[in-house]
Formats: structure tokens, C-alpha cells, sequence
């Protein structure tokens, strides 16, 4: 045991570099996250972290650790795989019969984890000097600064986790290099350890502040990424301040995943982290959804609708012309006219509008349409890929707000919605796999209801009430491949994209047309009086301000002449709708329940970033702490210099150690003025002393010594030095130390 902890003290510096490591490993994981298989992401982190627990604890031969460390990571991947399901044997099988599948199973994440183990080792045996850590640390740095630049990852906090590591990296290596020089010197600071954690706690919190305080300066020239999809015409980026909200992006999502309109939807699931930039501001007179694009061809992950597919039927839009709609309802609607204002540079593939959009009033102020096309099927303005003009920043659209009917509606049978009525296969599309205990969970929830728009009615409530909603759902209980199923019965919580998803496709095993349809939640009203219109003599606030924090996903429904209705599963959302029942002509707009606006992507996203919040101003307080408790120390630690600061900057000059003492004797009179000795004006000091020594004799040896400095150094010739200055200083702290303990 003591060879063993003698082994572990003398590879301390290995230890930390092993740490160091780990933590840049780390942060690779985050960025293949989003891309990796979850088992993959879990294998190699458990491989890492057990390879390094070997490397730290097992300070021995390097070929015996190899082995232990390769056997352990085997063993992982071999977990991993029965953990994930990937593996399940038939209970017959001998061992010798399992060893194949076993193995063609664990061979994709086998090497991942091989080769993870295999660098990390290779880093800690190579990168041993100052200038190794300092070129690996920038090729690191570089690396995610290449990435953030030209991918849709966000890698701040990776760089910043990097340069934390590199700082401790360096710190261990000098700590290192000074035990082997001045090992005499070595021994020494071992008996004051406190010394050198202050020293860089103080090093480590001086960082943080500064890169917390440093100014943000807004970049000059466009990064390449967003430069790139801008001139390819390709839109906005998915991560950049535009990734997934409610709206579903390729990979797997995480929590580095930002909210957003998405460009990718064939790839749902996984968590995002809220952005509150904003992104346009719409003035309306009713609260309405932002309508961008629809899907129809599920996959079983995603919506893979195929691009060629989509560009038929677009034809040239015009503004003032009304739009034609293929599946446009034949009851009474609403019109409603609204504008429109960008907020920032991203290019969409869409115009944003009310459902349903019916005309073009202007784009940019002008009464042209250039670059938009309009696809009647889906009720879309399409931008013109082709065009290089600029996204709009500003534009007004008409729509026609359908007033639905509900008790007609809900007593309408499928016969009489969908009767000779020309419905395209792929409003019904479902995959040849799809799971059929999601149908028959479909028909349990709808067998007491009769007509489609009923059935439609309690798959919403089912939907609702059942599942919580969360923006980091627990993807660890995921096992099927079908997103739909997975939600409905592993996973049990999500957010826009598993409500709406699972509502289409359900919807659909039940023979009703539905879509799926991605676009913004209506967002928040501006605060006023920023933004008023007076109307009959009342102040009306209709101007609404939407964040990236506000995508989102619903569904629509088709119901014959009633045409599309958007239908709303995500618990505490609430689709604006005009509702107009028998007993009450007049349309009324549905609100939220207790007319709470706030949708509950918001209200967690806030709840996220307090937490975050939370989390950085607990650092920047800590790192605050440190610093001022390091200031104070070093204000004790040249009190002596400090105290004499003003007089040196009056004169010009440092004090001499006589003119310190003089100062120092103004200091201690004064204190036994406060406590009750006041010198008389027609005494000298030397009096002064001597009346004091009598009232208070077990002060009279100080008060003697301090008299006889003061009286040297005033009118003495002989050189005062700077110990007989310290000999005064601790003279008169005896003196107050005495005179407070008669006190």
C-alpha cells in the first residue's frame, strides 16, 4: 500500500494531464452529439472516463495498464450494446453462438471507442512540454473556431472549456518543471499547499472576470458559414441563432442545439437550448401564427418530403392578385391584413403568414412580387431559390381566418366530409412500418367518437393531458426506431415537433387527412406605451415581437368544405382560431386557457436560462470573491507602503523611515486621545508620556519606548533605519493592544 501510494504521489503531474485531457475529450463529445448514435456517444465517454480512472489509480507497468484499460473498454461496449437493446440473444444460444452477433453488434462502437482511448493515450505521452500543450491546445481552439465558423455549431462554450483546461494544463506542467529544478524549494511549498491553490484560484478567477467583462464587439465582416449559405442561397443557418424550437432539425439534437425555424426536419428529436433573439415583428389586430412551411411524407423519423417533389405546382406570385388555394374552405371567413418586419439577416425559404394567405399587398414597400412563388396545394410563398435578391424585410400580406362552425363540424361524418372529394394520397401517407400499436392506441382514445372532427378532438385532449412537456426530453429510455412510437411509449415527454408528429400520424392510421406544419407561435406583445394604435377612443397594443425561442410545430386537419384547420396538441398552447356556434353568430376568437399568452416554450426556455443565469453568476460571484479576497491580501500585505501613500504623493517621494516614525507617532497619540488621554496644550510630549505613565503604569514601558523613537528620529543625527520604523509599528500595537485589554 505505501509503494502504491508512493507510486500515485510521484505521478501526480500525469494524473492532472490525464484530467486536462479528459475535459478537451469532453468537449469533442459535445460537438458529435447531435451526430453520433446516443450508444456511441455513451461508449466512448464511459471508455474515456474508466481508462482514465486506470491511468490515475494504477500507477504501474504501462503494459499491464494497456491491458487492463483495453479489456475495460471492451467490457463497456459490451454493456453498452444489452443496455441499448442492440443485442438480445436467444435464451438456447451457447456462448459459442453468441460471440458472433455479439461482436458484429459491439464492431461499429468498438472502434469508436478504441480510437478515443487511443488518443487520449497518445496525448498524455506526447504532450509533455510547455510548447506540446500550447500547440495542442490552439489546434484544438482552431479546430472549433473552423468548425463554429463553417458548420451550424454553436462552440463557444467548447472553446472556453478548452482554454480553462489548457490554463490547468500549463499550470501543472510549470508546477512540474519546478519540482524538478529546485526539488529543496519543492518540499518547501508542499508545507504551505494552501499557498499555491490561492495562487491559482486567484489565476483562474482573474481569467474568468476578464473574459466576463470583456467587451462584445460585433464582427466586422460576415463569418464564412453564414457567408456561404447567403451567396449559395440555402438560408439561414440551422444552429447559428436558427436551429430548433419547435421544428425539428437533422442529428439527434442536444443541449447545445439552439431554438429556431429548422431547415431539416427528416431527422426529429433529441433537446435544444432557448435563443431569445428575435426574429420579426408582426402588426396585427388578432393573434395569429406565423405559417411557414408543411410536410406530408413521414418516415418513421422524421419528415423527408423529397425536394423535387415540392417544387411542382409553384407558379409566379403577384402582389394584389388573390391567391388560389387548392383546399380552400367553402364556409365563412375572416379577413385579416397584417404586416410583417424582419428583424434580421436570415434568409428563409418561405414568407411567414397568417393561414391562409390570400394576397400580396407589398414586399419592401413596393407593389411588386419578384422572387416569390406561390404553391397553391400547400397555401405556400415559396422564395425563389434561383434569385439572388435579398430576403424581404418588410412585407404585407391579406389572409382569410376560416370561422369553423363546431357543432356543424362535429357532427359531420366521413362520408359527408370526405365523399367524392379528390384527397391526395399523401395527406393518408404512412410508412409500410408503421408501428401498429400506435394504431391501435388511435382507436382505443377515438372508439367513443364517431365523426372525424371528434376523433381529431380527443387525440388533441390525449395528447395534452398524458405526455409533460420538456425542451430536453430523456432520449435514454428511447428503443424504437419509430419516432412516433418511441414518444408514445419510451420516451412519455417531449415538445412541439413528438405533439404534432404523433397527432398527423395518428390522425392518419384513422383515415383522416392531416399535415404537419412548422412555423412561429404568435410571441409577445410589445411592452407599452412602445408600441400603441387608438381605435374608437381605446388604446390597442397589436404589435407582437417573435424570437427564435417562439418556433414551433402543429398540426392541420382537413375536413372537406370546412378545408384545413390547424389543430394544437402541445400542452398549454392554444392555436388562434374563429369558432362560431348555433347559439352564437357572431365569431369570437379562442385564447388560451386563463387567458395566458405565454406559451410554454418561453416559459421553460426563461426557467432554462434562469438556471443558466443561475449557473454563471454563481461562477462570476465566486471568481469575484477570490479576486477581492487576493486584493485585501495584498492591501494587508503592504499596509505599510499604502499607509504612506498620500503623504509620498504630497511630497513627491518616498517617506524616510524618520518621517514614518514622526507619522507614526502623530498615529498613537491620537488613539490615546481617544481613549481618554488628551495631551494639554502646554505640554510636550515628554510630559504628556510621563503624566500617562503614572495614570496608567502598565502602559509606561511602551509609552517610554515610542517617546524615545520619536524623540531620535526628530532631533537625533543618528540615521534611522527601516527596522527601527518596524520596531515603532509593533511598539505601538502593544500599546493599543494593552490599553484595550484595561478597557
Amino acid at each position: 500500500m505505501k509503494n502504491w501510494w508512493n507510486l500515485l504521489k510521484s505521478s501526480w503531474h500525469h494524473s492532472l494531464s490525464l484530467l486536462w485531457i479528459l475535459i478537451i475529450a469532453l468537449q469533442w463529445l459535445s460537438f458529435t452529439d447531435p451526430i453520433w448514435l446516443q450508444q456511441t456517444s455513451a461508449a466512448v465517454l464511459i471508455s474515456l472516463t474508466i481508462a482514465a480512472g486506470i491511468e490515475i489509480l494504477l500507477p504501474f507497468s504501462v503494459f499491464y495498464r494497456i491491458l487492463l484499460e483495453a479489456a475495460a473498454v471492451l467490457y463497456t461496449v459490451y454493456r453498452t450494446v444489452q443496455y441499448y437493446g442492440l443485442f438480445i440473444p436467444y435464451p438456447s444460444d451457447s456462448l459459442g453462438e453468441r460471440l458472433p452477433g455479439i461482436f458484429s453488434q459491439m464492431t461499429p462502437y468498438l472502434w469508436f471507442a478504441l480510437v478515443a482511448w487511443a488518443l487520449m493515450l497518445s496525448a498524455s505521452l506526447l504532450v509533455t512540454t510547455k510548447s506540446r500543450i500550447l500547440l495542442f491546445i490552439g489546434m484544438n481552439i482552431a479546430a472549433f473556431a473552423a468548425l463554429d465558423s463553417f458548420t451550424p455549431s454553436v462552440l463557444w462554450q467548447e472553446v472556453a472549456w478548452t482554454v480553462f483546461a489548457g490554463l490547468g494544463w500549463l499550470v501543472s506542467n510549470h508546477l512540474k518543471s519546478f519540482q524538478r529544478r529546485y526539488p529543496r524549494s519543492w518540499k518547501y511549498l508542499l508545507d504551505y499547499p494552501l499557498k499555491i491553490a490561492v495562487n491559482i484560484a486567484v489565476i483562474f478567477a482573474l481569467v474568468i472576470l476578464t473574459g466576463v467583462n470583456a467587451p462584445t464587439v460585433k464582427p466586422t465582416l460576415t463569418d464564412p458559414y453564414t457567408a456561404w449559405r447567403e451567396w449559395n442561397g440555402s438560408g439561414p443557418p440551422q444552429n447559428k441563432s436558427a436551429a430548433k424550437a419547435g421544428t425539428g432539425t437533422s442529428g439527434t439534437g442536444a443541449a447545445g442545439t439552439a431554438s429556431g425555424y429548422s431547415l431539416n426536419d427528416s431527422n426529429l428529436g433529441g433537446g435544444f437550448a432557448f435563443d431569445y433573439s428575435p426574429v420579426m415583428s408582426v402588426t396585427s389586430d388578432s393573434r395569429i401564427y406565423m405559417r411557414g412551411e408543411t410536410r406530408s411524407v413521414y418516415s418513421g423519423r422524421g419528415w423527408s418530403d423529397n425536394i423535387r417533389s415540392r417544387q411542382n405546382g409553384l407558379e409566379p406570385a403577384e402582389a394584389g392578385q388573390t391567391l388560389e388555394n387548392d383546399y380552400a374552405a367553402a364556409t365563412e371567413t375572416q379577413e385579416l391584413q397584417y404586416t410583417v418586419r424582419m428583424l434580421g439577416n436570415n434568409r428563409y425559404p418561405v414568407l411567414f403568414g397568417a393561414y391562409s394567405i390570400s394576397k400580396i399587398e407589398s414586399i419592401d414597400g413596393e407593389k411588386e412580387a419578384q422572387g416569390i412563388l406561390w404553391r397553391s396545394r400547400d397555401g405556400e410563398l415559396v422564395i425563389n431559390g434561383s434569385s439572388s435578391s435579398a430576403y424581404p424585410k418588410t412585407y404585407v400580406l391579406t389572409s382569410e381566418l376560416p370561422v369553423v362552425p363546431v357543432e356543424e363540424l362535429s357532427s359531420k361524418t366521413f362520408s359527408e366530409l370526405y365523399g367524392g372529394k379528390d384527397i391526395s394520397n399523401q395527406f393518408l401517407q404512412l410508412p409500410d412500418n408503421f408501428p401498429e400499436n400506435v394504431r391501435r392506441l388511435a382507436e382505443e382514445v377515438t372508439a367513443t367518437a364517431q365523426t372525424p372532427y371528434e376523433k381529431t378532438l380527443l387525440l388533441q385532449q390525449y395528447l395534452q393531458q398524458t405526455f409533460p412537456y420538456t425542451n430536453e426530453p430523456d432520449l435514454s429510455r428511447k428503443k424504437s426506431r419509430d419516432f412516433v412510437e418511441s414518444f408514445l411509449f419510451e420516451i412519455k415527454e417531449g415538445y412541439c415537433d413528438y405533439y404534432s408528429t404523433a397527432l398527423v400520424t395518428m390522425a392518419r392510421s384513422l383515415n383522416i387527412p392531416a399535415r404537419w406544419v412548422k412555423g412561429y407561435a404568435p410571441g409577445e406583445q410589445a411592452q407599452l406605451p412602445d408600441s400603441l394604435a387608438l381605435r374608437n377612443g381605446q388604446t390597442v397594443n397589436n404589435n407582437y415581437t417573435i424570437t427564435n425561442a417562439d418556433a414551433h410545430s402543429w398540426a392541420e386537419v382537413y375536413f372537406g368544405d370546412y378545408g384545413w384547420i390547424p389543430v394544437e396538441a402541445t400542452p398549454g398552447f392554444n392555436a388562434p382560431m374563429l369558432t362560431q356556434s348555433e347559439s352564437d353568430p357572431e365569431p369570437e376568437a379562442s385564447e388560451p386557457p386563463g387567458g395566458n399568452t405565454q406559451d410554454p416554450e418561453q416559459a421553460a426556455g426563461q426557467d432554462a436560462n434562469e438556471n443558466s443565469l443561475s449557473a454563471r453568476t454563481w461562477t462570476v460571484a465566486a471568481a469575484a470573491v477570490i479576486v477581492a479576497g487576493w486584493t485585501a491580501y495584498l492591501m494587508w500585505n503592504h499596509r505599510f507602503n499604502l499607509r504612506f501613500l498620500l503623504q509620498r504623493m504630497r511630497s513627491g517621494r518616498p517617506l524616510t523611515p524618520a518621517e514614518k516614525i514622526v507619522a507614526e507617532t502623530e498615529r498613537w497619540v491620537a488613539f490615546m486621545r481617544r481613549k481618554g488621554f488628551a495631551r494639554e496644550k502646554h505640554e510636550t510630549l515628554r510630559e504628556s508620556v510621563f503624566r500617562w505613565s503614572g495614570e496608567r503604569p502598565g502602559a509606561s514601558a511602551a509609552l517610554v519606548a515610542l517617546l524615545g523613537w520619536f524623540e531620535k528620529a526628530k532631533y537625533s543625527p543618528e540615521v534611522i533605519e527601516d527596522k527601527d520604523w518596524q520596531s515603532v509599528y509593533t511598539e505601538a500595537l502593544r500599546l493599543r493592544k494593552n490599553l484595550m485589554r484595561a478597557n
